[in-house]
């Protein structure tokens, strides 16, 4: 069964490759969906995949990639989007 949730991670995670980890461990999971950076500091996004992957996912989030210091993860259920092929990454 496929789900998507909404996330914002809060904590040192602008500067610090976290899209591009996050990207990665997305893909790696066969999930679709976006990672971007937003004016609040905070990394916010989309993930959609089997509720297994998503829940790894959420895991892996709270943990970041080694420069990150993150202190909260929100994560909110979504209604699923068709069509969706890829997870990618936003500049902003």
């Amino acid at each position: 069964m496929s789900k998507r949730i909404s996330y914002k991670v809060h904590g040192t995670v602008q500067g610090v490759n976290f899209r591009a980890w996050t990207t990665n461990k997305a893909e790696g999971l066969n999930l679709t969906g976006f990672v971007r950076n937003s004016n609040d500091g905070t990394v916010i996004g989309e993930a959609q995949g089997s509720e297994s992957s998503i829940e790894k996912f959420v895991q892996h989030i709270h943990m970041g990639p080694s420069a990150a210091k993150v202190s909260k993860v929100e994560t909110e259920d979504m209604t699923n989007v068709d069509g969706e092929s890829i997870f990618k990454q936003i500049r902003t």
